[in-house]
């Protein structure tokens, strides 16, 4: 491997800070909490936007249950802490989220970012410490929470003096879909990974696709609005990740399961 591409990610990710540096602060959209759902069920305002949430908790339980026997196993133990950063995101995403879609406005708001951010934190630190061989799973999952935790606390500093800023939490959204392909492809990671991924990271994009067409959507099907399509398509991206990671705890051979990870040093 050429050395050069071991600085690749390290260098787009400075070059997307100087960028949103350069642009300034980036706003919340105005009538951000205007959602076309407006259904009532069982005394539950905006049932569609909230109930859509149990799909997150859902593979987050399966997620959980099904990996936390196998932590130690060779195909995990790697990425374990980020993934583990990564599962709890989700659990309280389904949380959060229901908490703020039931009377959305900005002091709620703060409950459903805060784990978005550590979701897609933990995904970095764990396909960071996989593909690099790196024993810093935990170290970067550490990090890396203390960061989206930074990176929403700026937004709700900033909002409560007039101006709420989403460039570090944007761009934590934004991370994972560059990195982890590039890690995954400069790092030879098994195609089925690369597959598995690639396709979940495709289904949230189509996830925030869906979120910005929110009345569109509502307007068009009839049934369902974009934000809560949202919901279930990132819960998709996120469950084939989880089956992935169920996958590779079943192919590989049991006398490995608790084989420790590459270390590099």
């Amino acid at each position: 491997m050429k050395p050069a591409l071991h600085f690749l990610a390290p260098l787009i990710t400075v070059a997307l800070c100087a960028a949103l540096l350069a642009h300034g602060p980036i706003a919340q959209l105005d009538h951000y909490h205007d959602f076309a759902d407006q259904s009532v069920l069982l005394t539950i305002p905006h049932a569609a936007d909230v109930l859509s949430n149990i799909a997150f908790a859902l593979v987050a339980g399966w997620g959980l249950l099904r990996l936390w026997p196998a932590r130690r196993h060779a195909a995990l133990a790697a990425g374990w802490h980020g993934y583990l950063l990564f599962l709890v995101g989700l659990a309280l995403t389904a949380l959060g989220s229901s908490f703020y879609h039931l009377a959305p406005d900005n002091a709620r708001l703060v409950f459903d970012r805060l784990p978005i951010a550590l979701a897609c934190a933990g995904l970095i630190a764990a396909v960071r410490a996989e593909s690099l061989a790196y024993d810093s799973s935990r170290r970067d999952a550490i990090a890396l929470a203390l960061i989206g935790v930074a990176s929403v606390a700026w937004w709700a500093w900033t909002d409560r003096a007039g101006a709420g800023d989403l460039r570090p939490y944007l761009l934590l959204q934004g991370l994972p879909l560059i990195l982890i392909p590039l890690w995954q492809g400069v790092y030879k990671a098994p195609k089925a990974d690369r597959i598995a991924f690639g396709a979940a990271l495709l289904l949230y994009v189509l996830a925030k696709a869906a979120e910005v067409n929110d009345h569109a959507l509502l307007a068009q099907l009839g049934v369902v609005s974009g934000h809560t399509l949202k919901h279930l398509l990132a819960a998709a991206a996120a469950g084939l990740i989880v089956a992935r990671l169920v996958r590779r705890t079943v192919v590989q051979p049991a006398s490995r399961l608790h084989a420790a990870p590459a270390v590099a040093s």
